[in-house]
């Protein structure tokens, strides 16, 4: 007796089938002792959580005893104080504000110089990649940076920075020639 093509396909997907089935089960192990340690664990006492201890009262520090101003409120109507450090600059707000005064110094990189003894001009690329050619009293940067001095290698300027009492303080800054 002669089988099939399709037979004999039918027959080895059979057997193949069978096979792997006799194997998946012969691969799951009982879980009988699975079960016996999960309930012998459940059984168990559990070991008591010691409490918590008792919160200590929190005794707030009334400042007006001292006769010292609450350091969580407003000045009451009272002019910031100048502190030390301020050497009476500000932000003069009547200037035209030039270019590179609305990126900040970081975003700026010098690219080169050119010149000679009678004058330096730096050459300074903005973050859109335009060079701009700057002089002595050149304003650039956020922080109302004027340009003092300018060298082959870097450039110069000062910066005003508020000093936290609501005054002003000159700060000294330079940009770098970039070596890239």
């Amino acid at each position: 007796m002669r089988l099939s093509a399709a037979t004999r396909i039918t027959a080895s997907t059979k057997c193949l089938f069978l096979l792997a089935l006799v194997l998946l089960v012969g691969c799951v192990p009982g879980t009988r002792d699975l079960d016996q340690e999960i309930a012998r664990i459940k059984a168990q006492k559990g070991v008591p959580v010691d409490p918590l201890p008792p919160m200590k009262e929190y005794e707030p520090f009334p400042y007006a005893v001292y006769n010292q101003r609450d350091p969580f409120s407003l000045f009451s109507g009272e002019a910031p104080a100048t502190g030390a450090g301020d050497d009476g600059a500000s932000p003069d707000s009547s200037r035209v504000k030039e270019p590179l005064e609305s990126f900040p110094l970081d975003a700026l990189n010098m690219v080169g110089t050119m010149g000679n003894e009678a004058g330096m001009v730096a050459l300074v690329k903005d973050p859109d990649g335009v060079v701009h050619r700057l002089t002595v009293d050149n304003y650039m940067g956020q922080n109302e940076g004027r340009i003092t001095a300018i060298y082959e290698d870097h450039v110069d300027l000062v910066e005003l920075v508020q000093n936290g009492t609501g005054g002003w303080v000159e700060r000294p800054a330079a940009i770098a020639l970039n070596d890239g």
